[in-house]
């Protein structure tokens, strides 16, 4: 089909953008795409591509804006239950790390979702997969972790297998059984640690390839935090990760630096994640870097803290800032990447511009699928959104409501 008379067709095309160059929409006034077979064929003016195609089967985007669809980098997608209760333990004061180590936080996720049946956790998914689709994010990443045994983290693997192909959202799938320490192993972190590189690792190294032979390995993450994975355990997760071929990722300074960055630049890790007690040092070394920094502002939002990732110290050190939801079911129950793009409007003080760059061409660079996904352009898969409005700046100005009118996941019109 021929999509035509976009008011802003933005195609944020050039690849990945570094520094002070985010923001850079590429925006074609009046645009129009030429979309056959789910992918991208053609991009230019409306009356360019009109002439040229006479006889396409025709979609008016009605004088809207046209872009990428959002890409999510890192969210925790799978999980069963809530923890309501938490959030007001919170605000009656307790912090996150006083409730992980009261046995609540994230271990309370775990035995709610090992208890769940799979038929209950898909369906749960289900719910938040669609209505992610229905605010405009076309591509998420989906992490395991709320398992943390190796039957429970296979049969997460399953499950996420399994929405994948039955889409219509793609999903770039990770491992986390390196989350949070299980519950069977609290006091022996080594232990844990042993079972996630003897066991674990190699056999998903095995798994994988039997259950998806037409996806690359999933990525590997751990979360290097006080209470969860010292430097030194998530180290030697990552190497023994590296060393079979999984590609990396990492949770870093979300509450202290412990030396996750310079871990994941080392290992040429893919993307390092939260970066709020990131120092200026760490700052330095992403930017000489290709990791990815991906910011997650629903979290600090989510738990009332004031810090947040220093995006303008990032970009200025020349790094790759990408942003995520960090959905989950205890700091951050949001998939709307609209709101996350308002929030780093406000705290990570980007303009509109960057945060829509930082959600599509460099959130797909935080999963490897720059090259795929995340612009609009010819060869790339046609994920777009159209918006209910006239001028890309809304989204940011903008809280609260859904500004996206339509979904094109491959070519495939989704109306909302």
């Amino acid at each position: 089909m021929l999509l035509h008379s976009a008011s802003q067709l933005l195609t944020l095309a050039g690849g990945p953008q570094r520094g002070h160059e985010l923001g850079r929409l590429g925006i074609i006034p009046n645009g129009a795409v030429l979309i056959r077979s789910g992918i991208i064929e053609a991009v230019g003016s409306t009356s360019d591509l009109q002439a040229a195609y006479p006889d396409e089967p025709e979609f008016d985007a009605l004088d809207r804006v046209v872009m990428p669809g959002f890409v999510d980098p890192h969210t925790h997608l799978i999980w069963a239950g809530d923890r309501a209760a938490e959030f007001e333990m919170r605000l009656e004061g307790k912090t996150y790390l006083e409730i992980l180590e009261a046995g609540g936080g994230i271990l309370s996720t775990v035995r709610a979702t090992r208890s769940a049946s799979l038929t209950s956790l898909l369906d749960q998914t289900r719910l938040r997969l669609w209505s992610m689709f229905e605010h405009g994010t076309t591509t998420a990443e989906a992490k395991t972790g709320y398992g943390l045994k190796t039957a429970a983290e296979l049969r997460l693997l399953q499950a996420l297998l399994a929405l994948n192909r039955e889409g219509p959202m793609d999903l770039a799938i990770t491992f986390l059984g390196a989350h949070a320490i299980a519950p069977e192993y609290i006091g022996q972190a080594d232990a844990y640690t042993d079972l996630i590189c003897n066991t674990m690792l190699p056999m998903i190294k095995e798994w994988w390839p039997l259950h998806a032979p037409e996806l690359p390995l999933p990525f590997v993450d751990v979360f290097c935090e006080k209470g969860a994975f010292d430097l030194a355990q998530t180290r030697r997760i990552l190497e023994t990760a590296c060393n079979l071929g999984f590609p990396l990722k990492i949770h870093a300074d979300e509450f202290l630096n412990l030396g996750g960055v310079p871990l994941a630049v080392e290992l040429n890790a893919v993307s390092a994640d939260h970066l709020v007690k990131t120092s200026q040092e760490d700052i330095r070394l992403l930017g000489q870097s290709d990791t990815v920094a991906v910011a997650l502002p629903c979290t600090p939002f989510g738990l009332a803290e004031s810090d947040y990732t220093p995006a303008k110290e990032i970009l200025a050190a020349d790094g790759i800032l990408a942003l995520a939801s960090d959905l989950n079911p205890g700091t951050a129950w949001c998939g709307n990447m609209q709101f996350v793009i308002a929030l780093a409007c406000r705290y990570l003080k980007l303009t509109p511009a960057q945060a829509i760059a930082a959600a599509t061409i460099n959130a797909a660079a935080a999963i490897q699928q720059a090259n795929q996904i995340g612009s609009i352009e010819v060869g790339k898969q046609a994920d777009l959104i159209v918006l209910e409005v006239d001028d890309y700046r809304h989204l940011g100005y903008r809280f609260g409501t859904n500004l996206v009118k339509t979904v094109i996941k491959q070519g495939r019109i989704y109306p909302v």
